[in-house]
């Protein structure tokens, strides 16, 4: 597995803060009793597949609806979360999968206080999610 670190690794949606370091918002696709869990918990320990592997899977801004067509299709009671990149510091590792693109994997719990929302996403008849007024 290729590893680029950093947050700057990914710069082609976001922009640039005065110290250089990548801003933008990464998207978590999270089953609505899991993120229920994590309240009560007071942090996010990720998903099966997320323990599975080591790491909390995110998705960028362009890659969040592939995501779900491709892993949470026919899934219904999904909330989107949405962290701001740069909260999660050197923990967050920018690395190859899918296609060939990077993908935004954190390599720690992710802290309540550091998700900036969490909304539902509904799922359609055809079984794709609405990201309308989401992204």
């Amino acid at each position: 597995m290729v590893r680029k670190q950093g947050i700057a690794a990914q710069a082609r949606d976001g922009v640039h803060g005065a110290n250089g370091v990548l801003l933008m918002m990464i998207f978590k696709l999270c089953a609505r009793t899991a993120w229920e869990q994590a309240q009560q918990d007071g942090v996010y320990t990720g998903a099966p597949i997320d323990w599975a592997d080591g790491f909390i899977h995110f998705s960028s801004r362009d890659q969040v609806q592939d995501t779900a067509t491709k892993h949470f299709a026919f899934q219904d009671d999904l909330l989107l979360l949405a962290v701001e990149s740069e909260a999660l510091g050197d923990n967050l590792v920018w690395e190859v999968s899918r296609g060939g693109a990077l993908f935004p994997h954190l390599y720690r719990h992710l802290a309540l206080s550091e998700v900036a929302w969490a909304k539902p996403l509904m799922m359609r008849a055809d079984g794709t999610h609405d990201f309308a007024g989401l992204l």
